[in-house]
């Protein structure tokens, strides 16, 4: 298998299942939705750094800048997923102050994330590979 193939089968994988958690964080932005959005991202985003050469026109580098258009909301609900946790285990009860002002913040982060899903989610896995050269 030639490297430019390689780059083609391991991009569209990757780009499935971004697609797959920008679904599932759309339809839930549980904890875990969040997290496993953010993994995706990463994995995604690397991968595109790594294969840059492997992209036309430098098409990698500017998708890995829309990557973080994504990134950069669901790392602000994840820390204060973090945050409300650590909370929880060092023992402060569910209607402590610090934790009503981090629910208060989870769910503008969260709106704010939601926002970003719904125009990501619109956007179809051809549409992203073929913008990458990489075409299904």
């Amino acid at each position: 298998m030639k490297m430019r193939e390689y780059t083609r089968l391991e991009t569209l994988a990757l780009l499935r299942r971004l697609s797959l958690q920008v679904e599932r964080t759309a339809d839930s932005p549980d904890e875990d939705a969040v997290h496993d959005l953010r993994v995706s991202v990463r994995r995604l985003s690397r991968c595109l750094r790594i294969f840059g050469p492997f992209y036309a026109g430098g098409r990698g580098q500017k998708f890995r800048s829309r990557l973080r258009e994504l990134m950069a909301p669901a790392g602000a609900v994840r820390d204060i997923d973090i945050a409300m946790d650590l909370m929880s285990q060092a023992g402060f009860p569910p209607h402590s102050a610090i934790i009503i002002r981090l629910a208060a913040a989870r769910r503008e982060k969260g709106r704010i994330l939601a926002e970003v899903v719904r125009r990501w989610r619109r956007r179809r896995l051809r549409q992203w590979s073929r913008k990458l050269g990489m075409p299904l």
